[in-house]
């Protein structure tokens, strides 16, 4: 909106926060299930930029169909509705789930092994992106996240670390830690994943990128750099093993610099100073 785009938040609200929605934007409360309403919203609209997708992996454990049903069936009922009335381009919010864990940064033409029924949904999708784009020339970009934090993230239950972790901190209670802290991460800031995504939308044809810093950082290490900037310690939660984490997922963005022009400006460091300030304040306030 800042660059001049009419935007519309189209949001079932299952997941979402009505109160962080811009308030230059038209909301409108549905679901990429209800086609009919996704029909009479869509006209005049030149992009989508999807990101109604069920995220949590646990939960993905736990309810694989819930999880088709969302993030494939909604989505196809998405794309199925645009091609009705002809909106030309989507960009789709995808993940580093949907590889195969390697010990090095992850290149977008690497194998994929998705391990957890999240991944497949988001693979899935991607397939369904690809075959819409030569049978319909449905343009798309998919957009795949690493570790995205930032200001702003509220799940219920909230499962990332970033967020737990801080307000765990700041709280002085346990911080909850699976593997001991051992696996590796790549951590991409909000704002730079808001400008990847705006740089898309100029974007022709099927294109998949990932968006990450091609830093990895163990999740111990995380949390120490969190305890520095908070200013003191809080004990830590030993959760053991979780089911569907890779020990190590780092990406390769060269590609998107070379497509995008574009590569991530924020430091960890300078990333969760501002998401700790966006929690002590967001609490305080509660």
């Amino acid at each position: 909106m800042d660059r001049g785009h009419t935007v519309t938040v189209y949001d079932d609200l299952s997941r979402g926060h009505q109160e962080l929605v811009d308030r230059r934007a038209k909301f409108v409360q549905g679901s990429t299930n209800n086609k009919e309403a996704l029909l009479k919203e869509l006209p005049h609209h030149d992009a989508v930029i999807h990101m109604a997708g069920f995220i949590e992996v646990g939960e993905s454990f736990k309810d694989p169909q819930s999880f088709f049903q969302n993030n494939l069936g909604g989505g196809v009922s998405l794309l199925e509705a645009m091609r009705a009335l002809g909106v030309p381009k989507i960009i789709f919010s995808s993940t580093a789930a949907i590889y195969k864990p390697k010990e090095r940064p992850l290149e977008e033409d690497d194998p994929k092994e998705p391990q957890n029924p999240y991944g497949a949904t988001k693979l899935s999708f991607e397939n369904f992106l690809a075959a819409y784009f030569y049978s319909y020339k449905l343009e798309s970009v998919s957009l795949r996240y690493f570790n995205a934090y930032g200001p702003g993230e509220h799940h219920k239950p909230e499962t990332h670390a970033i967020p737990n972790f801080i307000r765990a901190t700041l709280k002085k209670e346990p911080v909850p830690l699976y593997w001991q802290g051992e696996q590796v991460r790549d951590y991409i800031f909000i704002d730079d994943l808001v400008e990847a995504h705006v740089k898309a939308l100029d974007l022709s044809g099927y294109q998949y990128l990932n968006l990450g810093t091609g830093q990895g950082t163990k999740t111990l290490d995380l949390l120490k750099i969190i305890f520095e900037l908070v200013g003191h310690d809080a004990p830590i939660s030993d959760l053991g093993r979780r089911e569907g984490d890779a020990s190590y997922l780092v990406a390769s963005y060269k590609k998107a610099k070379e497509v995008l022009g574009w590569e991530p400006k924020t430091p960890l460091s300078e990333g969760l100073r501002k998401t700790i300030e966006y929690f002590a304040k967001f609490d305080k306030v509660k």
